[in-house]
């Protein structure tokens, strides 16, 4: 049996906003994606966090060594909320490291985020207008018109999850 969740929803956390993807495996869609006020991603929680075809994954903050400011901490204290409220629902909270996300994607750890949002690009039908028809324009949009810097990384974390999630559960089925 693979890993096949119905919906991924994946956050790209920040101390006063954050991003985040409705990612669906089975149909390669992106079916929500926003930046909104971390207050707004709460509630937004609190009312999804009962749908049961939902996975849940948080990109987590990891210490690499180097000094941190105080927005850092700010982006704990929101990691720590959002899990909260999906626990209290009896909802299991993955998390995922950037760099985790970024070596599953790109299959190196020197990867950027440019790099990122190109392989996640190529992972998606050329179906939109325009010179990057994975994303579109506005007249004819492909499958990822509308991402922006944050929703990336979002979407980043959502895939690398499943392609994980799904690599792991082959492993031990075959």
């Amino acid at each position: 049996m693979t890993f096949s969740p119905s919906r991924i929803f994946a956050i790209d956390p920040g101390n006063i906003h954050s991003a985040y993807v409705l990612y669906c495996p089975r149909s390669h869609t992106v079916l929500q994606k926003g930046k909104v006020l971390n207050e707004l991603l709460r509630r937004k929680l609190n009312r999804d966090r009962h749908n049961q075809n939902y996975i849940f994954v948080i990109e987590m903050i990891k210490s690499y060594g180097m000094a941190v400011g105080a927005s850092v901490f700010d982006t704990c204290i929101w990691i720590g909320r959002f899990t909260e409220i999906l626990e209290r629902a009896g909802r299991e909270v993955h998390f995922m490291g950037r760099k985790d996300a970024v070596i599953e994607i790109c299959h190196c750890t020197k990867a950027k985020d440019s790099n990122v949002r190109t392989a996640l690009i190529d992972l998606f039908p050329a179906t939109g207008g325009g010179a990057t028809p994975q994303i579109g324009t506005k007249k004819e949009p492909g499958p990822l018109f509308g991402m922006a810097k944050d929703t990336w990384a979002a979407l980043a974390v959502a895939i690398a999850f499943h392609k994980k999630q799904k690599g792991e559960n082959d492993a031990v089925s075959t």
